[in-house]
């Protein structure tokens, strides 16, 4: 009997199906992707604006204004004010006078 036909026999049905296997991945892979771009370009894009947070912290300690405590839901230990900029651009402002008139951030409660 003649071993060296044996190899090949199992090597060309492995070859299709791993090429099969790698395909049908590929397809779900691309749906992946594209489902991604549709939610990521759905929300909102919410840029910092150093210049106007700037603008507002200066105008509202010009006023004299207290900064108000967080009262949102998305405030976790750990966060900083750009974690909030993925909420609001409102709260992040509002963070980053907070910030700068405490020195700290805001607590967790």
């Amino acid at each position: 009997m003649d071993c060296s036909a044996f190899p090949r026999v199992l090597v060309v049905p492995l070859l299709v199906c791993s090429t099969l296997a790698f395909a049908g991945e590929e397809d779900d892979m691309e749906e992946m992707q594209r489902r991604l771009n549709t939610e990521t370009m759905s929300q909102p894009f919410l840029a910092e604006q150093p210049e106007k947070v700037e603008a507002y912290i200066q105008d509202a300690m010009k006023k004299n204004l207290k900064p108000k405590e967080y009262t949102g839901k998305n405030w976790r230990p750990g966060y900083t004010c750009r974690d909030l900029l993925r909420y609001s651009w409102t709260d992040y402002r509002n963070c980053k006078y907070y910030h700068r008139y405490y020195g700290r951030y805001y607590p967790y409660y």
